[in-house]
């Protein structure tokens, strides 16, 4: 029996845990899910709630859940969204990389469920610079916002993700229940390799030097 359990733990078939928040570190029914949501103690990755806003997504998600409307009659391009989007990650990746530990893989989610909506999920190499994360930026805003941060549950992003939506064949829109990661383009992903690229072998340098002593 407890291989059994152990084997449909997190799955579609667990009728005690919830499988959506173990895969995606959400679930629609929030607080009052029938089922179990696993919160974990230490992970590698930390879910950033709420944080980014897409300019044409006029609902801004409140922590007590429910959305405050704004709309100022704007209506950005595509390409306007994209350069939007590109430097609101770069800016966040950097930091923190930069404040708290090496970052494994950042997402961004684009979907419009008030569980999803521009959760941003970064996994960590370690899972020490991950729980140093979340109580540091808890203490933080961004863009005149509160940061809400927690551990994580999810490790594999791919296994979250909506593969509909990468083939642009979802009929939920953004309102399916698996996340729509937004793309960053081509131009930001090659600024953050060479980036990264050049932090690794300024922070490998002392200790090469050190050797030689």
């Amino acid at each position: 029996m407890a291989e059994y359990l152990a084997s449909i733990f997190g799955t579609e078939k667990d009728k005690v845990n919830c499988s959506f928040y173990f895969k995606i570190g959400a679930c629609r029914h929030g607080e009052r899910c029938s089922r179990v949501h696993n919160k974990p103690t230490f992970s590698q990755t930390i879910l950033l709630k709420n944080l980014y806003l897409n300019p044409n997504n006029n609902a801004i998600p409140k922590p007590e859940g429910g959305f405050v409307q704004e709309y100022d009659g704007t209506t950005y391009t595509d390409q306007q969204v994209q350069q939007h989007f590109d430097e609101f990650y770069e800016e966040v990746y950097t930091e923190v990389e930069e404040k708290y530990g090496e970052i494994e893989a950042m997402t961004v989610c684009d979907n419009l469920g008030e569980h999803l909506v521009g959760n941003i999920y970064i996994k960590f190499r370690y899972e020490r610079d991950a729980e140093r994360a979340v109580t540091d930026l808890n203490t933080r805003w961004f863009d005149r916002k509160p940061i809400y941060a927690e551990l994580s549950p999810v490790t594999d992003f791919k296994e979250a993700s909506c593969r509909q939506y990468e083939l642009g064949e979802c009929m939920r829109s953004g309102f399916c229940n698996f996340m729509h990661i937004k793309t960053l383009s081509p131009e930001y992903k090659k600024r953050l390799r060479e980036r990264r690229k050049r932090s690794r072998s300024q922070s490998r340098s002392p200790s090469r030097r050190n050797r030689r002593h």
